[in-house]
């Protein structure tokens, strides 16, 4: 008698949560199509246009997280150095070379959920920007990523072993449309050193 109805609930509750857990898993495994790759950077100028793919939407609307139009600004990460090795917060990196043209752009550390780094100490540089960076002759710059104090530029991460990603935004820039984007160069990521404690 509870037979038939039993299977049918065992079925649909087998056929729903199979269906949420892929939905969950195709969201977490790419923020969207359309990513344009400048070395070890990463951009998808689309995700916030209104041509976004359903995927690139889906994550606007899960994390929550204001996306500048399509002719405000561009945003790059970096997960890995120009090596492509995994970037974490017991080595010392560096970030040399320019950025595309751009009004200004800000370059800060991330969780790999794209949230800014918490757990460093209050009054050390957890971001860098255009107008505060210290620049050669030539208009480029040097930015060591590290725990420990360093000369020059610096972006100071937690100390640990936890991967993280960089974050930089250029603001009001032409690279914001696809046009042209592939041709642009942005600066390296080099490793400079680890430490095995």
């Amino acid at each position: 008698m509870f037979r038939t109805p039993l299977v049918i609930a065992t079925a649909l509750a087998v056929a729903f949560g199979l269906g949420i857990l892929s939905s969950i898993y195709a969201l977490r495994a790419t923020v969207g199509f359309g990513a344009i790759a400048l070395g070890p950077w990463t951009a998808f100028p689309s995700a916030q246009t209104i041509d976004a793919d359903p995927y690139a939407k889906a994550h606007r609307a899960r994390d929550g997280k204001l996306l500048l139009g399509g002719a405000e600004g561009l945003t790059f990460t970096a997960a890995t150095d120009s090596d492509n090795r995994s970037l974490s917060e017991n080595c010392r990196y560096e970030i040399k070379g320019i950025t595309p043209p751009a009004r200004l752009w800000t370059l800060h550390a991330a969780d790999r959920n794209g949230n800014p780094l918490l757990g460093t100490r209050p009054g050390l540089p957890d971001g860098v920007n255009a107008w505060s960076v210290l620049r050669n002759a030539d208009s480029s710059f040097s930015i060591r990523i590290a725990s420990t104090a360093t000369s020059g530029n610096w972006l100071a991460v937690p100390e640990g072993r936890a991967p993280f990603l960089l974050v930089m935004t250029l603001l009001d820039t032409p690279t914001a449309g696809s046009s042209g984007v592939i041709d642009l160069a942005m600066p390296g990521i080099s490793r400079l050193d680890c430490t095995d404690a």
